[in-house]
């Protein structure tokens, strides 16, 4: 189904805002003649960053854009673009998020030189427990300031990149040295370098 961002965008609007159109349940459903949208309620925290900043998040169907090739299928943009959120837990304890290309893997060598200690990523409850956001719906937007954020050198090459916004149905437009100045990001290196042979 072709989306219209416009349309989308259109439904960002607070739910009580909307006649008919309740929260219930972290979600709203908006109806409309022959049509009901049922959107993901984006947090609060993350809504906030995006108003105070001038961003719009692009809202799709729940459970759209939970990974990167969904969520570069559903906006219509390349894997590349879509900027996920990956949080690491390392072996001193302390929570760091790394915003890297959708198209790339994480070199846990180079995150081990770059943080001085082994690290793996946060399981699904450590990730909602650290940060507030389901698997699929990890951000840096709105993160807990404990939480150092790396914004990854391979999302540099896009004009348009798109992480999410607290949900596994959005995506926000934004611009890399923009994320890197709402985030407070260190930039880094540490994707995997791929074979082009």
């Amino acid at each position: 189904m072709d989306v219209n961002h416009s349309f989308i965008r259109s439904l960002k609007r607070p739910a009580a805002a909307i006649s008919g159109g309740p929260a219930v349940g972290g979600f709203r459903v908006d109806t409309f003649p022959d049509l009901t949208i049922i959107l993901v309620m984006i947090p609060e925290n993350v809504r906030q960053v995006l108003d105070r900043h001038g961003l719009e998040a692009l809202e799709f169907e729940p459970g759209s854009t939970p990974t990167a090739e969904m969520a570069a299928r559903r906006i219509g943009v390349t894997v590349g673009q879509i900027a996920k959120s990956i949080l690491i837990v390392g072996k001193d304890g302390r929570y760091r998020m790394v915003v890297l290309a959708g198209d790339k893997k994480l070199s846990n060598g180079k995150l081990k030189a770059l943080l001085g200690v082994k690290t793996s990523m946060a399981d699904a409850e450590r990730t909602f427990e650290a940060t507030g956001f389901r698997p699929g719906g990890v951000c840096p937007f709105g993160v807990d300031g404990g939480i150092e954020i790396f914004l990854d050198r391979s999302l540099s090459v896009y004009e348009t990149i798109y992480p999410a916004a607290g949900t596994d149905a959005t995506g926000v437009p934004v611009n890399f040295d923009s994320l890197r100045e709402i985030t407070g990001a260190r930039l880094c290196d540490v994707a995997e370098q791929q074979n082009t042979e």
